[in-house]
Parts: structure tokens; sequence; C-alpha cells
């Protein structure tokens, strides 16, 4: 596919203003091409305009017909999974094996979402029949079900060039659900960005859906996606990426006069517990496996362990050995943009400085010439310390771990009931370990979405029961997952139907049930014919 770096809105291409940008390879430092244009204001309103134009019609769809689309979307990006493999390697430094999997992930969100659609209970349709001898007053007959919301605007993330960008979760979600989406796509990959882009407006023509239904945007700064927020036509948002981002559209859309929900995903530092019999039988491992979870992806992953409580043990000094011995033998890590090492730079300059916290152990390799190398390091500081300093707390994100020293059991219980949300939580610990810290899994799930026992968080299964989600700030709405089939319901809103006539009603409601579907009937679940 030819680059155009122009956006896509509807089925057209934009024009653009005379301001412009291009993408970088961090690995080598190269400026690349084409030129992409910035949207204009203009252009927000036009991809707006259509969006909004095509929803009556693409809401009515069928299940059927939407799960139709996910799956032509889902075939046309490993068709060309090589070409896009390619340039997203270009644009993000991430090595292509990563890519073609992540590649194979979205495609399969896609699908998962078509199966939730093509079956069609996950609009949660209730049917209350009518009484007309019920006294005093005669009974009316109530329906309701989920229906879609609106155009929703969804912007890409830095991390994931495909499962969180132009046809990731948010994108799959929203489209389920019989919504149009416009995406702002992320700077740092945006030849990626439009070649998926290009692929799912194909998906729109070829399955006759109605122009509209998906755009895409350029922008190298914040204008485009705060006027696609606070545009009137725009019923919700959906975000991954920082938290000064995130919290910044969530206002913007908790401000218009009609605020909308804006699902924003803003970073973790996951917090992982090791406890005492678990080090001391399997310190070592642990010590091995953990740095494999907090450098993978170059520890650009919103799920990377990076707080790390461990408390006085026989293994103490195995785990601290293997731990530095990995870190200390690493190559240096190639980080997605050069803000983003910057970031990972100031902070780490201001965690040297900070006079209560050590440099546990850093990464002496060279860099090996990447524009954008970053060392793995892991800091040190005492659980009390911690309980004093909340910026311990922040996400460094890149090749970095903090680990917390305890010294008792209070001190690892009071460090848990300090934290603020977060996505995820981690327990290593025998059987005897879990029954001595009984108290510690009640307290973490108030703070995150996602436990883990015995293992590490940075993989994010995509099934109906996954939740990745959390309390604020990990997240703006802790109701809602953005990977999983649950994700759907953030994209729609009940709607009931009193005494309507049965052809008027949706098919998830009429009376025989022409769908097949599960639905809830004077209170007992049943895929009956007739109810």
């Amino acid at each position: 596919m030819h680059l155009t770096g122009m956006s896509l809105i509807g089925a057209r291409s934009g024009a653009g203003t005379q301001e412009s940008f291009r993408g970088f390879a961090p690995g080598t430092g190269t400026v690349l091409e084409p030129p992409f244009f910035v949207a204009s204001s203009e252009e927000v309103n036009a991809a707006a305009a259509v969006s909004s134009k095509a929803f009556p019609i693409y809401a009515s769809i069928p299940g059927s017909g939407r799960a139709h689309f996910l799956r032509a979307i889902a075939a046309k990006l490993q068709s060309a999974e090589t070409e896009l493999a390619e340039r997203a390697h270009l644009e993000t430094a991430l090595p292509l094996p990563r890519l073609r999997s992540e590649i194979a992930r979205t495609a399969g969100q896609l699908r998962l979402f078509a199966s939730v659609v093509d079956e069609g209970s996950w609009s949660l349709p209730r049917i209350d029949h009518a009484d007309s001898n019920r006294k005093p007053a005669a009974k009316p007959d109530i329906r309701s079900m989920l229906r879609p919301l609106g155009p929703v605007a969804v912007f890409g993330a830095s991390n994931f060039p495909f499962a969180f960008s132009v046809a990731g979760g948010d994108t799959a979600s929203a489209l389920a659900a019989g919504n149009p989406v416009i995406v702002k796509a992320h700077p740092a990959h945006p030849g990626t960005s439009e070649l998926v882009g290009r692929l799912i407006q194909e998906s729109v023509v070829e399955c006759g859906l109605p122009e509209g239904v998906f755009s895409l945007l350029f922008d190298s700064g914040p204008r485009v996606g705060e006027e696609l927020v606070a545009h009137p036509l725009i019923k919700a948002g959906g975000f991954t990426g920082s938290f000064a981002a995130g919290r910044a559209l969530f206002r913007i859309a908790a401000n218009r006069p009609e605020p909308i929900p804006f699902y924003a995903e803003m970073g973790s530092t996951n917090p992982l517990f090791v406890l005492p019999r678990a080090l001391a039988s399997s310190g070592q491992k642990i010590a091995e496996d953990l740095y494999s979870s907090f450098t993978l992806g170059a520890g650009q992953f919103c799920t990377k362990p990076g707080l790390i409580f461990v408390g006085e043990s026989a293994g103490l000094q195995d785990f601290f050995s293997a731990l530095g011995a990995k870190v200390e033998e690493s190559a240096s890590f190639t980080l997605l943009t050069d803000r983003i090492r910057q970031s990972y730079d100031k902070t780490a300059r201001d965690r040297e400085r900070n006079t209560n916290v050590q440099v546990f152990t850093k990464a002496q390799i060279a860099p090996s010439g990447s524009a954008c190398a970053a060392p793995a390091v892991v800091y040190r500081a005492e659980a009390s310390v911690f309980m004093e300093d909340a910026s311990l707390a922040e996400e460094m994100f890149g090749p970095s771990t903090l680990l917390i020293a305890c010294k008792r059991k209070e001190e690892i219980l009071e460090c848990a009931r300090r934290l603020h949300g977060h996505l995820t939580a981690t327990i290593h610990g025998t059987a005897e370990d879990l029954q001595e810290y009984a108290e510690l899994l009640p307290v973490l799930v108030t703070k995150v979405g996602r436990i883990i026992f015995n293992g590490y968080p940075t993989g994010v299964e995509v099934c109906h029961a996954m939740v990745h989600g959390g309390p604020f700030p990990s997240t703006a709405d802790s109701r809602t997952t953005s990977v999983g089939t649950l994700a759907i319901h953030r994209f729609a809103r009940p709607i009931c139907y009193q005494d309507c006539p049965d052809a008027l009603l949706p098919g998830e409601l009429q009376e025989n049930n022409p769908l097949n579907v599960w639905r809830l009937v004077d209170g007992e679940f049943t895929n009956a014919r007739s109810c």
C-alpha cells in the first residue's frame, strides 16, 4: 500500500493543514517518509458529521452484519501482516516476531467480538410481559436491552501499534456495539496507523456499510484529540496512554455542555508481593522471571511490575544476587520514542537524587548505537520511605523496577493499604504464605482490577473473563475493562420499550426471538423461540 500521509474521513482522504510531521525510527534515529499532514478543524468537523450520519444506519445492522465486518478487518490485517509488521518495526523498533504476534492478537480480538455480537446476548435483552389482570393497576409490557451510544473517539497507544491502536480493542468493542469510530492516530507510528486505517476503510466499502463508520485523523500534538472529545457529535471516548494526557481529555469530556463517558487507561505500577516462604524456596527463579517481566517490551507495558515488595527471608540474598546478575549482564533497551526516553532519563535522575532511594543495580553495557537507548535499572527503598513518599508509586515507563524492603509482615500489609489504584497486583506465595497473609488479598481487591498468583502481570489474555482496568488513577472508571468482551458494554446504554408493537422492536426483543439469543424473560433466562 502507498502511504499518503493524509487523514481518512469516511470514504475519502483529507487535505490536512500546512503543518506536518514525520515518523521516526527510534532504533537508528532516522526520520521516515512520507510527511503526515495534521488534520484541520474543518476535517475534525467533517469526520464527526459523516460519522453521525452513519450512526443510525450502522446501529440498526444486525449483529451478524457487524460480525461480518469485524471478521473482514481481521482477515485483511493478517493478509497484510508482512507489510504492517515491517513498517511498525521501523517506527517502533519492536522486534518483528513480537509485531507479528500482536497482529495475530489484534485479529483475534476482532474475531472474538464478532462471535459476541453474532450470538447476541451481550446486549442483555430483558422482557417482562404485561399482566392486564394485575390489581390495583394493570402491568404494562416492558422490554429493554443495550443499544449503541453514537460516534466514538478512540486514541491510539504508543506501545501497542496494533492491539491498542487503530484496529485495537477500543475500536473493535465500539464497532461491535454498533458505534462508528473516529481514531486519533498516535504520532509515534503514523505509517502503521494509515496502513491499518486503509484496510478498515476498504472493509467498510466491501461490506456495504455506510460511509462514516470509520475515520482516521492525524496530529503530532493534542489539538485534534481535544477538538474531537469536545465535539458535540461525539458520544464517548476510549484512550490508552499517559496519566497527564488521559486526565486532560477526561476533563474535556466531563466539562462539555453534554458530558460524555471517557474511558481512559492511564498506566499503572502493578505491585508485586513476594512472600517469605516463596522467597525462601524459589527466590532465584522469581528474580530471573521478574527481570524478564519488567524488561519485556523494554518495560513499556502498562502491566509492567514496577513495585516489588519483599520481606526478610532465608532466600532474600539469592533473590538479590540473581536479580543483580540479570540486570548487570543485560544490553541496553530501545525505547519507542525520544520523548519516552527523555522522560525515563528524567525520572531516573529524580530517583537518584532522592537520598532515601538507592540504585540497587544498573546495566553497565554501553548503548549499542540506538537513538533511544536506555539501560535496565533496579532501585531500592525501605518500606517506611515508600509509605511517606508518594512519588515512588508513580509509573516509570521503561526497563526499571523498585524494590521495597519490608522488615515484617505488618509493613507489607500497610504498604498494600497505602497503594492507590493499579491495573494489577501479583502475589508470590506458598499455600502457607497465603494462609499467613490472608489479610493481603481483601486489601488488594480494593486496589486493582486483576490479581495474579505466582505469575507475572505482563501477559494480558484476551478472553471473556479478562479485566484490564482498575481504580483511579490507573483508569478513569474502575467499573470497566479495555480488554475482554465486557469492554463492549462501555459503548452501549440501556433502552426500554414499553407496550411497543412487536414489529417495531429490535430482533433481540421480539416475541418469537428470531435471533435465538438468551434473554431474561419474566425473571428466567431462556433462548426459547417463543416466550
